[in-house]
């Protein structure tokens, strides 16, 4: 047991700390041999030392879409100086900034370096720096100034190098040299000339610590642009050289104390030196210049880029000569000595590069890198965000179509306030089409409203317009309080134009590095809208530049296919009290618009807002699109805008409310064509210009009563433009009350069945298109073996007596008065009813001759003459008027064969209804008890006919019911207009 436990101690755990110390050390050294092997492995590929690039950086270049150098960065402004020419005071100030070390390293300081370290563990790689005074040397003379490990450990390699291959004296002289000091200014001695005309040893120490205080950010410490920065900076370089015993404490305070500008050489901006040697572009290259800035850790002015741009040098020579000369625009005068300025970006529809910017007028000719109007601009722009807070909304999330409608009127802000329209009027109800081709305010509010504010705000964010929130009312009209520039409403109207896909405008696409390097550069892009927003939002946007009454129309180029917006802004009450601003002014014009290829966003007006813009001076901005779109087109065939298939195109009759299909009636000023989304298209076709069916004419029967057959024919007419296709309903009811049947033909006569001898039927006939119907023709045959006797007799009589026109006339109006009391004109002798039924019955037991059938007619006329003319006056003017005289001799014979009909019916039916004795055979036909009047009274034999339409009918039984009422023979649209069908 005792040896068991002396075992145990001695197997007695190590202590904990020693473990940890010793995994510690195995991975720091494993974590050092690592190191260490990545350090070889970049070092190896570090490039050789080369003496001309240590005494020289190289300029970076511009390349354009082709390829070809257009300017070069960084050709300097240097004279050399020589280490024994550096007075003490210039070194001091650089060293104690710079590497306090720097005569008691290698090339790389460890002391520095591992301060750097524990501050980029900490705070992230990068925050710190750790190069020595050599290792700048060496960056700026072969490396770029990405901050990678490749970079640091090749920088670190070659700084050792340097240190071997050259003394402390010459390295210093070389970096002095080689510094850049801002507006292409390199080296200390030329930067000691430029700011404060002096040799270096005539500088005081205030001046000596504001040069070494700037090669950190040489723009950014400019004392012409950042003066306050400049003294900042001024101030640590003065504290830094008192820590190192550089100067005392006293001559820190006094050099403080000493102004910024105090011995600066006073410079205009057309002295001061710039950075491009270009003949031209320089607008362009400005925006190349802050994009590469944005893109990392580059010098431009010092590294020897190869920067690849999407320049295109044509194109920006036409934007800069419609700004520079007055061979196309006759400029305005200069406003308080301002001149009238113009911003212009012109981009690639489909990808968003930018091919030309027109930074200003006679930019760069004064000053360089100065205000650039195409993309440091901010101003308001007007109605050019409609289609983008507006209908391009609507469209998208409602799914409106082109033919919506909303109505101009009068409007209130929910502040109170009261917007008005560009010519202080109102239209009423229009299309969202017509509101922005005439750019009406208040249709654009009331749609911004109903697309709802955060929807329009999600709608510009896509189109890279980041806007205040919450929006207000005034935003769907330019009311935004941040403004914009015309690089991004170009960037945003270029999306219409490329199927709703969003492209951020560039100009650099590859950088090239002197070690090798290249960064291929990535932009956003994204769908940020629908297909058919973007292709609709487009066709209504050509409306604004093709349409004389349009408000961009004079930016129309014929024969391309364009699109565009125009925008202008108002003065405040304030502002134009304030300054005395005429009426119709504006600050601010804008256009923007777009074909397939190219998009073009132009803002005119004058830097000081308060000078207006009148007049014409507005329009420039259309003059200055169509003038750079019709150049950058004419050796192009521009395709025009394809109608995706989610895109309905219809034509909608003008006026209806929701949109209706136009009818082939709809007059063509009427018809407009209309884009809906597909699902959302309007299926009602409008009925205001579509005529009734036209009734069928001249309905003609012939029974063969070998075939119990009834041959119907008829005639039927349209209108040339009525291209409604027609069939025929015919309709055969019977007089014993039997079911109506019905049969159809796309022909002007059919043949009917199965009609048996010794009945009376009633044939209808009715033209039908669709769900429209005619009014109705109508004839009745009689079936009866005597009643075609008779009708024999009257064919005959019809004969005697058709040849005098002027005879069948007065028999029409004998036959038209009769209807008022039929016992009067079937009678010579106006007696009760009893009686002219006996007269009648003893008539038919005689079988009169047609001769005496004839007399009879004679007397009738005779008598229906005195009673039409003692009634006329119950007549209304416009319904009376001459019936057809073929007409008027069946109705003359009607009478006759009624007399016929009656003593041929049954002696018992005659008793029951001895009152009614004149209109005993079509009592039984129910299926026109409308027309019951008429059809008795007009009642016809085999081959007789009546054409009369239900709306003759319907006003004949309504004057027939009074005594001595109208004949019903007045004309068609009188009758056509009580009729009930």
């Amino acid at each position: 047991m005792a040896e068991q436990n002396s075992r145990m101690k001695r197997r007695k755990k190590k202590p904990l700390w020693l473990k940890l110390i010793f995994l510690l050390f195995i991975l720091g050294l494993a974590g050092l041999l690592t190191g260490a092997g990545v350090f070889a492995y970049y070092a190896n590929q570090a490039p050789p030392l080369s003496e001309k690039e240590l005494v020289d950086s190289a300029a970076s270049q511009i390349l354009d879409k082709d390829g070809n150098v257009v300017a070069a960065i960084g050709n300097k402004k240097r004279e050399q100086v020589n280490y024994d020419e550096i007075p003490d005071l210039v070194e001091d100030a650089i060293i104690a900034t710079e590497d306090a070390r720097f005569y008691d390293h290698f090339g790389v300081d460890p002391l520095r370096l591992g301060g750097a370290v524990i501050a980029n563990v900490t705070e992230g790689f990068g925050s710190e720096g750790a190069s020595t005074l050599t290792q700048q040397v060496v960056k700026r003379s072969f490396l770029s100034s990405e901050k990678t490990l490749k970079r640091k450990a090749q920088e670190a390699w070659l700084a050792v190098k340097l240190e071997q291959e050259y003394s402390k004296q010459e390295i210093f002289e070389m970096y002095v040299n080689k510094i850049y000091f801002s507006d292409n200014i390199y080296g200390i001695e030329t930067a000691a000339d430029y700011y404060f005309g002096k040799e270096l040893e005539e500088l005081t120490l205030p001046q000596a610590a504001l040069l070494a205080g700037m090669p950190q950010s040489p723009n950014g410490y400019n004392p012409y642009d950042h003066p306050e920065r400049a003294k900042e900076r001024r101030n640590i370089v003065l504290a830094l050289m008192e820590e190192h015993d550089k100067i005392s404490h006293k001559e820190r305070v006094e050099a403080e104390k000493t102004p910024i500008t105090e011995g600066l050489v006073e410079r205009d901006e057309g002295e001061r030196t710039y950075l491009s040697a270009s003949d031209g572009y320089e607008a362009f290259i400005d925006v190349v210049i802050s994009e590469v800035d944005a893109l990392g850790d580059y010098n431009i002015y010092e590294d020897g880029l190869k920067i690849h741009t999407t320049l295109d040098p044509d194109a920006q020579s036409t934007v800069e000569n419609i700004l520079d000369k007055e061979e196309v625009i006759d400029y305005p005068e200069d406003k308080d000595g301002q001149p009238f300025q113009a911003g212009i970006t012109l981009l690639d529809t489909k990808s968003g590069a930018i091919r030309a910017v027109g930074g200003g007028r006679n930019y760069a000719k004064e000053t360089k890198r100065g205000f650039n109007f195409a993309t440091d601009t901010s101003r308001q722009p007007g109605s050019v965000m409609k289609p983008i807070l507006a209908y391009g909304p609507a469209i998208e999330y409602k799914k409106w179509s082109t033919a919506h409608i909303v109505d101009d009127e009068k409007f209130k802000y929910e502040n109170g306030e009261e917007p008005q329209n560009w010519d202080g009027e109102y239209k009423g109800e229009i299309t969202i089409r017509e509101a922005l081709w005439d750019s009406r305010n208040i249709p654009a509010i009331k749609t911004f409203n109903k697309a709802g504010h955060e929807n329009a705000a999600d709608f510009a964010e896509k189109l890279g317009l980041n806007l205040e929130e919450p929006l207000m009312e005034s935003a769907a009209i330019g009311g935004i309080s941040k403004g914009t520039s015309p690089l991004e409403i170009a960037g945003a109207y270029a999306a219409f134009g490329n199927g709703g896909s969003y492209n951020e405008p560039y100009t650099v696409t590859k950088i090239e590095e002197r070690d090798g390097d290249t960064l291929e550069t990535e932009h956003e892009s994204q769908q940020a809208m629908e297909d058919y927003t973007s292709y609709m939002v487009t066709d209504m946007l050509k409306d604004v530049i093709k349409k004389p009454a349009a408000t961009g129309y004079k930016a129309n180029i014929p024969g391309l296919p364009v699109a565009g917006k125009t925008g202008t802004t108002n003065y405040s009450d304030e502002s134009i009290e304030k300054y005395n601003i005429p009426d119709d002014s504006s600050p601010d014009s804008w256009f923007a618009g777009y074909t397939t290829d190219y998009t073009a966003a132009i803002w005119t007006g004058y830097q000081d807002r308060k000078n207006p813009l009148t007049g014409n001076e507005k329009d420039i901005a259309k003059k200055i699109f169509k003038h750079v779109m019709k150049e950058v087109s004419k050796d192009t065939d521009t395709e025009d805008f394809t109608k995706p298939d989610s895109v309905v195109e219809k034509e909608i009759e003008e006026g209806t409310n929701p949109p209706k299909l136009a009818s082939s009636f709809t007059p063509e000023d009427k018809i407009s064509t209309e884009l809906f989304v597909k699902g959302e298209v309007p299926k009602e076709e409008s009925e205001e210009f579509i005529p009734e069916l036209p009734a069928p004419e001249e309905l003609s029967a012939d029974y063969v009563k070998e075939e119990a057959t009834v041959r119907l024919d008829w005639d039927y007419e349209q209108e040339e433009d009525d291209d409604r296709e027609v069939h025929f309903e015919v309709e055969v009811s019977a007089e014993d009350g039997s079911a109506a049947t019905t049969k159809e033909t796309d022909k002007t006569e059919i043949d009917i069945p199965a009609i048996d001898s010794g009945g009376s039927y009633t044939f209808t006939v009715r033209a039908v298109s669709e769900e429209e119907e005619s009014d109705p023709a109508s004839i009745v045959v009689d079936t009866h073996d005597d009643a075609q006797e008779n009708s024999e007799s009257s064919s005959d009589q019809e004969q005697n007596n058709g040849g005098n026109e002027s005879n069948n006339e007065e028999k029409e109006k004998s036959n038209s008065s009769s209807q008022g009391d039929e016992n009067e004109t079937d009678n010579k002798d106006p007696k009760n009813n009893t009686e002219t039924q006996k007269d009648t019955e003893q008539e038919n037991e005689e079988e009169p001759s047609p001769n005496e059938d004839t007399e009879q007619d004679s007397e009738d006329q005779d008598e229906s003459e005195q009673e039409n003319s003692s009634d006329s006056s119950q007549i209304p003017e416009e319904e009376s008027g001459s019936g057809d005289s073929n007409e008027q001799g069946q109705n003359k014979e009607e009478n006759n064969s009624e007399s016929s009909d009656e003593s041929s019916g049954s002696t018992e039916e005659n008793k029951n209804d001895e009152k009614d004795t004149d209109s005993t055979t079509n009592q039984n036909n129910d299926s026109n008890e409308n027309n019951n009047s008429q059809t008795e009274n007009n009642k016809m034999d085999l081959g007789e006919t009546s054409s009369s339409t239900e709306a003759e009918n319907s006003q004949d039984k309504s004057e027939a019911d009074q005594p001595g009422g109208s004949d019903g023979s007045g004309s068609d649209a009188a009758n056509k207009k009580d009729s009930d069908g």
